[in-house]
């Protein structure tokens, strides 16, 4: 087949996560033919992985309006939008019927890993007639390598797995590669299979993220029947605000719980709070424990010594199969150039996300697209709403359908969380004085880097916490 000659080629949509199969569902409503490759062994194998998990978002921004309109065909009836489900409850009520409608299952291809993305016939230095081409998408499923052809690629693949490390400055802590055996993911359902693995023991729990502060819930809750379990929490910033957030003032309820709850626990004392730590090594001590060392607020040395180490430090987009793509990136970010200034950590701990579509995610490959979590590169300020209408637009796009691409909208939940005074409340909360929380404003697209859509804390124990 020609390289140029892509019409009747599939759009291949990497992932079948919610925005994965979101995707193929608005393809196929454009008269487009998706074809979507999942690396686990099922639809939404990543959501599964945090099944135990609460999302602070409820259902009415979790689903997608082309999804819903196909599962409705088959009787599907909605949840209660108000309610907030959880991972688990997410793939199997909405996820895994999705992909199992007439028009989808026969299109998805699971325990197939993408290992490359090309254009057909050239490398990446080759321009003259690089445009039009098609994709070549390398897979390898059982061992067996093999290329498919696409028109276009929509990558949706996420963040999940490609963790931030320990140590400062982008790298490993010295020793992190050895670690292993202490070493646990950002979500650990501590409260059911992975119990054992914290009753009575110390934790040291690493991160300012929503996964950090659900992780310490649990464990906090664990504390109540497990005597002897021990927190710590370490953060490489001052202050813990942002996490702690705007309490009543955010517009999604669970997730205001979660920061107040946590703030609650570490003022009990439930929780040992170390500030601006930079972790320098790591290192298993004669007794079976792992020695954290490194140093602390104001230079003073950090030297912990524990059973586990929950590493929720954030994920990072793999970038290594996209090495033969013309990406347009954000050097800081490693989000789409045009969008990386809405999204920037430094400028928006939420920040007012303003809708986005297929203009925004184009890259110099024409027909490349980074969608849902890992088109947020390095930020961890994302909804699946969000997402949603990405896809949406590029959909449209795709299909030659300009003006409905560029008409792109996006209801987001006010929230606290996202506050034009962060900066004072940081400083006061360093101080150890109060700070108005009523005061917080604005607008967010700020969620779990994790699960795309943030956890809701798990219950606490009675007189462990006040509201959030």
């Amino acid at each position: 087949m020609s390289a140029y000659m892509t019409d009747d080629l599939p759009v291949v949509v990497i992932g079948a996560g919610p925005v994965g199969l979101a995707a193929a569902a608005h393809l196929l409503e454009r008269g487009l033919e998706p074809l979507v490759l999942e690396a686990g062994d099922q639809p939404a194998s990543a959501v599964r992985a945090w099944g135990h998990v609460r999302l602070f978002s409820p259902w009415e921004y979790d689903v997608d309006d082309a999804a819903v309109r196909l599962l409705e065909q088959t009787g599907w009836e909605s949840p209660d939008r108000t309610a907030l489900p959880t991972g688990a409850e997410l793939a199997e009520r909405y996820l895994a019927p999705l992909a199992a409608t007439p028009q989808l299952a026969g299109r998805i291809r699971t325990g197939t890993r993408v290992v490359a993305v090309s254009r057909a016939g050239v490398d990446k230095t080759r321009t003259v007639g690089r445009e039009g081409r098609a994709y070549v998408v390398r897979t390898v499923v059982h061992g067996r390598v093999q290329d498919l052809t696409a028109r276009a690629v929509i990558d949706a693949s996420g963040t999940w797995g490609q963790r931030n490390p320990l140590g400062a400055a982008g790298l490993p802590a010295i020793g992190e590669e050895q670690a292993g055996d202490w070493l646990v993911g950002p979500l650990p359902d501590v409260l059911g299979r992975d119990r054992a693995r914290f009753a009575g023991e110390h934790t040291l729990v690493i991160g300012m993220g929503h996964s950090a502060a659900n992780t310490l819930l649990a464990l906090v809750e664990l504390q109540g029947s497990a005597p002897g379990t021990q927190i710590s929490w370490a953060i490489r910033g001052r202050s813990p605000a942002r996490l702690y957030g705007g309490g009543d003032s955010d517009g999604l309820p669970a997730r205001g719980l979660l920061g107040s709850t946590l703030k609650a626990a570490v003022r009990a004392g439930h929780v040992e709070l170390h500030r601006e730590v930079t972790l320098t090594e790591v290192a298993p001590t004669g007794d079976g424990r792992l020695r954290v060392t490194g140093t602390g607020r104001d230079g003073a040395a950090v030297d912990l010594q524990v059973d586990a180490l929950a590493a929720a430090t954030g994920f990072r987009p793999d970038l290594d199969v996209l090495r033969e793509v013309r990406l347009s990136l954000d050097p800081g970010v490693e989000a789409p150039t045009q969008l990386a200034p809405l999204i920037d950590p430094d400028f928006h701990s939420c920040g007012t996300v303003p809708p986005h579509g297929h203009r925004e995610l184009t890259h110099p490959d024409e027909g490349f697209y980074l969608v849902g979590m890992k088109s947020y590169g390095r930020a961890p300020t994302f909804l699946l709403a969000t997402g949603y209408e990405q896809v949406r637009s590029i959909a449209a796009a795709l299909a030659g359908d300009l003006e409905a691409a560029d008409r792109v909208q996006l209801r987001l939940p006010s929230t606290g969380v996202c506050s034009t005074d962060l900066g004072a409340r940081e400083a006061a909360e360093t101080a150890g004085v109060g700070f108005p929380t009523g005061s917080a404003h604005g607008r967010s697209a700020e969620a779990e880097p994790a699960s795309c859509c943030g956890p809701a804390p798990q219950p606490v124990p009675v007189g462990t916490s006040a509201a959030d």
